[in-house]
């Protein structure tokens, strides 16, 4: 009788091999507290049956036919095991990377006359220093500090009460050099006679100053002023034939939330230039409120030029934007106050961020409610209904305001249009295939106070409660005026809350919490401006002499070497044939 012939050791090693490495991953899974028990232990026993496979075909090198299958899928289970590694292993750096910011950086500028001769700031010795009296003065005197280690000597100083004082004093020659935060330098290009800034100023040195973030826990309680947050109701004459309402000393206490299942956090888009830790005006502002049990979400769009009270303004009303210019949390608080809800997280990106990731998701299918053309970014068309659009379109759909009459809340409905589109095109499949160019896009263009703990938890319970969510977008409204914002020393457009939007926002943002389902609620539609008159403003604003193109025109200018954003409905959205200054 023949003996059988062992196999020898290989098939033994490269088993036990395996074995190690499929527990090695998965208990590097288990460390990551995303997955449910009940997942892992499925993943587990499906592990020790595929290796335990692996090992009946790989145990005797002498039964060819099984040994060759066996490599094969040795081979197989141990590239499933590296990628399912690599992936884990990036989605935990990317979490850690855009949760660990803890500081906000203010890039203090130093300006001189654009005619000076002064090129750096020891070049400024002698000279006097114009700075603002009282606005953002904390990080003023922190970057005199570090112009004064440049200088050897404390410089002498001059104060001024506001922004164009300031610039004006610098202009006249009554200082040779100003220190302003870089963030007020587009709020002063929005005034009146100042739209040439950059020919009547130049910066020769930037001082950063960092500081901490500080925010109140999640259930921390918030005060509001009360009454009517932007209304002219008691308002104080500013001297120049303008109204602004007068500081409002008597506050509520807004409620804590209750129920641990509720979410609130505030969305920040900001301009790039900055950088994503940089303090910057916020010309996205929206607030999410979910509840992770009965799936509801909801998301208010306020718009920038809102007419409110800043948490710091002691009562006087301020563009809603410029509450970013002193902090994320000025931003949160403000917010707060107007919804009488505490926002105990937030969500910032950058608009290079917003572009980056659309790509990595293969862009997505956005719905518009007009057909137009932008003023805003010459050279996009978009059409009525689905849109399909790259990041660089969505950019400038977002930004969109001059074609419609009430651009800022238009514009709103539009960002929140492409959040949705976002969101859908992130559970499709398409999450999978692009994985890594979505989580590389999200490093240094997101930033979040939301711990990885918490964002591990959210992403357990999902997992184990499965389900749909029920998305709901609703934006409050007002009307255009002209006053004097709190970080202005002159009068500028705003928009003065209609208080019974407002009102509508905190039932919705009540009935999320309290557990109620969310109805879309319909809204006014906006007017869509004639080309004309959306040309004229868009002029006024940024100097567009040039007409937007035709949408032949567009397509021809994508045909020269643009990029198309083909819509799923055959529509498209031309890639750029010329750029147009900035949505300031």
């Amino acid at each position: 009788m023949r003996r059988r012939r062992k196999g020898g050791p290989l098939g033994k090693i490269l088993t036990l091999f395996l074995l190690l490495c499929a527990a090695g991953v998965i208990y590097y899974i288990y460390t990551m507290n995303m997955i449910p028990m009940k997942y892992l232990a499925l993943i587990a026993a499906g592990a020790v049956v595929v290796v335990g496979l692996v090992g009946f075909l790989t145990w005797n090198f002498y039964s060819r036919g099984k040994f060759v299958i066996g490599m094969f899928l040795w081979f197989a289970v141990l590239m499933v095991l590296a990628v399912s590694l690599l992936y884990v292993r990036q989605t935990k750096s990317t979490i850690e990377e855009i949760t660990t910011s803890d500081v906000e950086v203010s890039a203090m500028g130093v300006f001189v006359k654009s005619d000076s001769a002064a090129a750096s700031i020891p070049e400024t010795t002698g000279s006097s220093y114009g700075i603002l009296r009282e606005l953002d003065r904390e990080n003023t005197d922190a970057a005199l500090e570090k112009i004064q280690a440049e200088l050897g000597a404390a410089p002498a100083t001059t104060e001024y009460d506001g922004l164009t004082e300031l610039v004006n004093g610098l202009v006249a020659g009554e200082t040779g050099a100003i220190v302003l935060n870089e963030a007020y330098v587009d709020v002063i290009r929005e005034l009146e006679g100042f739209a040439n800034l950059d020919s009547m100023i130049r910066e020769i040195a930037t001082e950063e100053v960092e500081t901490e973030i500080q925010l109140p826990p999640a259930q921390a309680s918030y005060t509001q002023p009360s009454g009517d947050a932007g209304t002219t109701e008691g308002t104080a004459d500013t001297g120049d034939g303008t109204a602004a309402p007068a500081p409002v000393q008597v506050q509520q206490t807004a409620p804590p939330i209750q129920n641990k299942d509720v979410l609130v956090v505030y969305v920040s888009g900001i301009d790039n230039r900055g950088g994503i830790v940089a303090k910057s005006r916020s010309d996205v502002n929206i607030v999410a409120v979910a509840n992770m049990a009965t799936k509801q979400m909801l998301l208010i769009n306020t718009p920038r030029d809102y007419f409110v009270p800043l948490s710091i303004s002691n009562g006087a009303p301020d563009k809603l934007t410029h509450a970013g210019i002193y902090g994320i949390n000025v931003s949160m608080d403000t917010l707060s106050m107007l919804y009488n809800v505490p926002i105990p997280f937030y969500i910032k990106v950058n608009f290079q961020g917003f572009i980056d990731i659309i790509d990595a998701l293969g862009g997505i299918d956005v719905y518009s409610d007009y057909e137009f053309s932008s003023k805003n970014e010459l050279g996009w068309y978009y059409y009525k209904g689905i849109n399909h659009m790259d990041g660089a379109a969505a950019l400038t759909f977002a930004r969109e305001r001059f074609s419609f009459a009430d651009g800022d809340r238009q514009r709103g409905k539009n960002q929140m249009a492409v959040i949705q589109a976002i969101m859908k095109k992130a559970i499709s499949p398409d999450l999978i295939r692009n994985y890594s160019a979505i989580m590389k896009s999200l490093e240094g263009s997101f930033e979040t106070n939301i711990s990885y703990e918490e964002i591990a938890t959210i992403m357990m319970r999902q997992l184990e409660d499965g389900g749909e969510w029920n998305l709901v977008t609703y934006s409050v409204n007002g009307t255009g005026d002209t006053q004097k914002p709190y970080s202005l020393g002159s009068p500028a457009y705003v928009m003065v809350p209609d208080q019974s939007t407002v009102d509508t926002a905190k039932q919705m943002i009540q009935d999320v919490i309290g557990g109620s389902g969310l109805i879309q609620v319909e809204e006014e539609a906006s007017a869509l401006l004639s080309e004309e008159e959306a040309n004229a403003i868009a002029a006024e604003a940024n100097g567009l002499l040039t007409p937007t193109p035709a949408p032949e025109d567009a397509a021809a200018g994508t045909a020269a070497g643009g990029t198309a954003a083909a819509p799923a409905d055959g529509t498209a959205a031309a890639a750029p044939a010329a750029a147009a200054p900035a949505d300031g």
